[in-house]
């Protein structure tokens, strides 16, 4: 089973830990204070809002029918069958920004510099993604759906029984 992104809205505080770290992982000295000099200069690929007074990280979340892959006209996005990660050829990409337009979730970039469409690919050379790894309240998790609901229930399963061992005692 393939491991993915998770979010758990309730945690983030919206400190852009992960914002940097992709973009730190994705420059060409991978050092946070040499990153900042570079050029063209790194850019982030995931993304922190804020909504309704809520902070809400952003990711790729490669669609099994991604729509940034059928809009593509030169071929730059494709994903792989075997992980199901959608990623971009560089060396195809045209910088139309199709794939930015009908991305559901707005979280292709576009590189300016280079003139290329950016997008998170899970950071493919490390086992843990760089935001997941950076993220200090445990907002973003990477694990197989099946692990992530077994963990989603076990906290409701503890929070449940706290409540009700503050009923008992009422």
């Amino acid at each position: 089973m393939k491991k993915e992104v998770f979010v758990r809205l309730d945690r983030c505080m919206g400190c852009k830990s992960c914002e940097m770290a992709c973009a730190v992982e994705h420059s060409s000295s991978k050092n946070l204070f040499a990153a900042v000099s570079e050029r063209p200069g790194p850019i982030r690929r995931v993304y922190v809002e804020t909504a309704e007074g809520q902070r809400i990280p952003l990711v790729c979340r490669h669609c099994e029918d991604a729509p940034c892959v059928a809009v593509c006209r030169t071929g730059a996005m494709n994903q792989d069958p075997a992980t199901g990660i959608v990623d971009r050829n560089e060396e195809n990409c045209v910088g139309c920004w199709m794939c930015a337009m009908v991305c559901p979730y707005g979280v292709i970039g576009r590189h300016t510099e280079v003139r290329k469409a950016v997008k998170c690919d899970r950071c493919k050379s490390l086992e843990v993604s760089a935001c997941v790894a950076a993220c200090p309240t445990g907002t973003l998790i990477f694990a197989t759906q099946r692990e992530f609901v077994e963990m989603m229930r076990k906290e409701a399963a503890v929070r449940l029984a706290r409540e009700a061992k503050g009923l008992a005692r009422a």
